[in-house]
């Protein structure tokens, strides 16, 4: 039996993690077997995320330190939960969630809670087709650069067509 010690402790873990966190998932893992879970752990881990099996009870007190995530995902604790955490990218996170749950039918994504602002069912998996960081920050750069590239090449065109122009003329020359 779990004290009450215990279970401060265990609210506290769990509010620390919220407040970390960039976002947080509400998943359902009942009739997945260990090695599923120990999967999908290993999945998450590499994504900077985590996933933290949670009392119901005990994650409602933690949601009180926390009123905007509160209002968004408190209604969703019944049946068997855990919560993952993404510290890192958030769209990755939803990613290895939505594939792990493409491949074990049991996991089943509730909600999920960004900045704020509840997520569904829908909103995580709209989340997981997002590009990461890496790959928006490379669009953005190609994006920078583009106008600067294009300068380069006219300015190159110019004299590259005067010497094929000069060229022409020697070859008609003789």
């Amino acid at each position: 039996m779990i004290t009450r010690a215990q279970k401060a402790e265990q609210i506290a873990s769990i509010s620390e993690r919220l407040g970390r966190a960039n976002a947080a998932f509400l998943v359902d893992f009942k009739g997945m077997n260990v090695e599923e879970v120990t999967t999908l752990r290993k999945n998450l881990t590499q994504v900077d995320s985590e996933m933290k099996v949670v009392r119901n009870t005990l994650a409602k007190r933690a949601l009180m330190d926390h009123p905007e995530m509160e209002s968004a995902i408190a209604s969703e604790f019944v049946g068997t939960n855990a919560f993952v955490f993404a510290y890192g990218d958030a769209s990755a996170a939803a990613k290895a969630l939505s594939t792990f749950s493409k491949d074990v039918e049991e996991l089943v994504i509730k909600t999920g809670v960004m900045e704020g602002k509840a997520l569904g069912e829908a909103g995580v998996k709209y989340l997981a087709t997002l590009p990461g960081k890496d790959e928006l920050r490379a669009k953005l750069l190609g994006t920078m650069a583009a106008p600067m590239s294009q300068f380069v090449r006219v300015l190159n065109a110019v004299p590259g067509g005067f010497l094929t122009c000069l060229s022409a003329y020697k070859d008609k020359q003789s």
